[in-house]
Order: C-alpha cells, then structure tokens, then sequence
C-alpha cells in the first residue's frame, strides 16, 4: 500500500518532554492505517519527501492512532525546508527496514562490555548510535564516530548522554 499527501505541513515541538524542539510532519492516524492497517506501534517507511528519496525512516506513534516522521537537520538541509513549510509525500512500508552499520557492529563486537549493553538498548536507540556515525561525510569522521560511540558504550552512556557529554568537550 502506498499513501501520497500534498501540502503536509512541517511543524516542530515547542514543549514535548524528550522530543522538544523536533522538526516533523504529522501523518493522520486514517493515513497510517492505510499505509499498515492495525499497526500502532513504529515502523519504518521508504518513499519520497518532496523530492528526495528516503528510506529505513521511522514512523513513530504519538496516540490516538496517529504518527510523526522526525525530520533531522541533514533531511531537512536536503528538502531545503524548516518549520511552516509544506512538502509532498509519498510513503510506502519499508519492509527491509534501517540496517545497523556493518564496520560499527564489526569493531563493538570485539568490545564486549560495550557490545553486551548495545544489546539492551532498544532497536530505537541503537540505531540513534548508527544513525549518527552514517551521517559522518568522511571515513575519518565516521571512523572517529564508531570510536566514540564504543567509548560511551563500555561507559554504559546511551546516545543522549554520549551527545551531551560531548558537546561538553567542544
């Protein structure tokens, strides 16, 4: 099933607990059953935004049945849009979903303390560490990135925490 919508508003929380200041776009709670019927939980979407391709992007639940797809900073650089402006969408399921990246599981499993707390982490989370160090623009980025991201691992530090901690160090 595909769902395609003009004109959907791009909006940002202004006071949402751990989601405050996301830029996201709304998808109505009829639209995401027609996209996964029954489906109240995340799951992942391919498609199109505008433009630009996209796909492994999360939908996530906001209650009542209907759900957002945060928009971070290097997408919406992409569409070249910010909050108050509208884009097209065209989604479909993603059913091969994000896929972790390879050479950052490679070097965590020869961290096993590390690799041991990645593993309780949830799927989410772990991909917030993988998410990051794809987003690196050269391989000594993404290299310094998995180093990093193993660091705050075997410290037992989750995504937010590694952040804050490093932005400290800047």
């Amino acid at each position: 099933m595909t769902v395609e919508i003009a004109n959907v508003p791009i909006q940002k929380f202004q006071s949402k607990g751990e989601k405050t200041g996301w830029t996201y776009i709304e998808i109505s709670a009829e639209q995401a059953n027609q996209l996964n019927p029954g489906v109240k939980t995340s799951y992942q979407v391919k498609g199109q935004l505008d433009n630009i391709f996209i796909s492994g992007v999360s939908m996530l639940p906001m209650g009542d049945g209907y759900f957002i797809i945060p928009l971070n900073a290097d997408l919406r650089r992409k569409l070249r849009k910010k909050s108050g402006d509208q884009i097209s969408i065209h989604l479909s399921l993603d059913q091969q979903g994000y896929q972790l990246n390879p050479d950052f599981l490679e070097y965590l499993e020869t961290e096993q303390k590390a690799f041991k707390y990645f593993n309780q982490l949830p799927n989410s989370h772990q991909k917030y560490f993988s998410k990051w160090i794809d987003s690196a623009k050269s391989p000594s980025t993404r290299a310094n990135r998995i180093a990093e991201a193993v660091s705050a691992l075997n410290k037992h530090w989750g995504y937010a925490e590694m952040i804050r901690n490093r932005s400290k160090e800047y």
